[in-house]
């Protein structure tokens, strides 16, 4: 079986990375890093993985945790996995970092929006991990930067409109609003029950730090370089990313044509789905699962497209799409580890 470890486990994305390679057919999750939890068992850190697994968190190094792996997943702070994924990489490895340390291709860009950027040398050799779009490269790369969760929504959203040139790409907003766990682990005062409770607010408004990672994206699947508006929101629920993404057509379109570019562009695809004409994407819908559903819609009156994506920000957001990524590489089944059904209710 594949040897797998977790470098940095102990959030709420290093959880649902441990959940699924437990019950992951084909690999064998051999090792968990924290400093936090050194010496805790994985079960008493997180209760719901009790029983699970006999593993420990250890505080080791990367060329510890590279003896005991042939994949592993960096869930560290943006900044720290640059550090890191090096060791792995000279070591043989192949590493998924869930950072955002080599998801921006242009070394000032990332500089601007997160600080110092010195690992520059292995930039260039990292894919971008949505297998949507990348799956070829994705299936040849040592080094996969695994994609944010309010751009993995966007992009996937936008992506067949902008293949198929049918909007106005100066005319493009994303309003998006994300479950409380994408704020991490870490005990904030934003993101306390008494403060969400009841509360749905906008954040980080024309300056949240996926904003260069989405055009990025949009910007090469339309062929030329502009900006967007995005605004994230922070709703009352444990998880899950809404996004509502607003664009003038360039050209007259009928919703049913618009539907059939949608199902024509991601048929075959596992873990897309296409809501029917007249419903719409519901975060309940996809909670616990590696889905993206996506609905769109016409404003005649505007001549807008209008186009809502679901995701779990926990799972297609971040793990799960890891897992999805890994499974590639590995000429798995592209489910495998992933046939999880959504939570309902």
């Amino acid at each position: 079986m594949l040897k797998v470890s977790i470098f940095g486990a102990s959030g709420y994305t290093g959880q649902e990375l441990t959940r699924i390679l437990l019950g992951h057919p084909e690999v064998q999750l051999t090792a968990v890093t924290s400093r936090r939890f050194a010496g805790m068992a994985v079960g008493e850190a997180f209760p719901s993985l009790y029983g699970l697994t006999s593993l420990t968190y250890q505080n080791a190094t990367p060329q510890e945790i590279a003896v005991l792996s042939d994949i592993v997943f960096l869930a560290l702070p943006h900044g720290v996995s640059m550090d890191i994924a090096p060791v792995f990489l000279q070591a043989g490895k192949k590493v998924i970092d869930l950072s955002a340390d080599y998801r921006l291709r242009d070394v000032k860009t990332y500089e601007a929006w997160y600080g110092k950027h010195n690992s520059e040398k292995i930039l260039k050799n990292a894919v971008y991990g949505i297998p949507e779009l990348y799956r070829q490269e994705i299936k040849k790369a040592s080094l996969i930067a695994n994609p944010g969760c309010y751009p993995t929504s966007i992009i996937l959203g936008l992506a067949p409109a902008l293949k198929n040139k049918l909007l106005d790409i100066n005319t493009i907003i994303a309003n998006s609003a994300s479950g409380v766990s994408g704020a991490g682990r870490e005990p904030l005062i934003g993101s306390l029950f008494c403060e969400v409770e009841g509360g749905f607010k906008a954040y980080k408004v024309g300056k949240h730090r996926h904003t260069p990672e989405i055009e990025q994206e949009l910007n090469a699947l339309a062929g030329e370089k502009f900006n967007i508006s995005f605004v994230p929101h922070l709703l009352p629920v444990k998880r899950g990313i809404l996004s509502t993404i607003y664009a003038t057509l360039k050209k007259d379109i009928t919703l049913k044509q618009l539907h059939e570019i949608y199902f024509s562009f991601y048929a075959g695809e596992k873990f897309v789905r296409i809501c029917p004409a007249g419903s719409y994407p519901d975060i309940s819908s996809v909670c616990g699962s590696n889905y993206c559903d996506i609905g769109v819609s016409i404003d005649t009156r505007t001549k807008m497209a209008i186009i809502i994506a679901a995701i779990d920000n926990l799972i297609k957001g971040a793990a799960g799409q890891a897992v999805q990524n890994m499974n590639i590489i590995c000429g798995f089944a592209q489910d495998s580890g992933l046939r999880n059904i959504p939570l309902y209710p």
